[in-house]
């Protein structure tokens, strides 16, 4: 095998392991009628917002997280995401990060102004509804 197709083959392994590490979940908020789709890569995080959807806790089910002002392949609906290593689960937290999901994307330009501070988000009706 010639060392550019040994470098390839490496590099699409890569991916696949990446790939493999990543779940990707669907959220909705008050509105009932965007939804918002994130991408986890912590282990634990993983396994909470599982157990969410198969209601074996009802523990920490809003998501938040800082926000990346560029549409990312997997939310192609939307000119934002979250940064995946910032995404955590809350019960209550400050009301001055929230805002429903289609707020955010019409306020984009504002974002981190005094429009959700340090762009950090936290829609405080989110919550799961499918693992893609």
């Amino acid at each position: 095998m010639k060392s550019y197709q040994v470098i390839a083959t490496l590099l699409l392994v890569t991916i696949a392991l990446a790939q493999a590490r990543n779940a990707y979940f669907v959220f909705q908020d008050g509105s009932h009628k965007d939804e918002f789709v994130i991408k986890l890569s912590d282990p634990a995080k993983i396994q909470h917002a599982r157990a969410l959807l198969a209601k074996t806790t009802e523990d920490q089910p809003r998501i938040m997280g800082t926000i990346i002002k560029r549409e990312a392949w997997y939310n192609s609906e939307w000119s934002y995401e979250l940064n995946t290593t910032t995404i955590r689960f809350f019960d209550t937290t400050a009301e001055v990060c929230d805002a429903d999901i289609a707020y955010v994307e019409e306020h984009l330009a504002e974002v981190g102004t005094h429009f959700l501070p340090g762009n950090v988000w936290c829609p405080w009706q989110s919550y799961l509804v499918r693992e893609l």
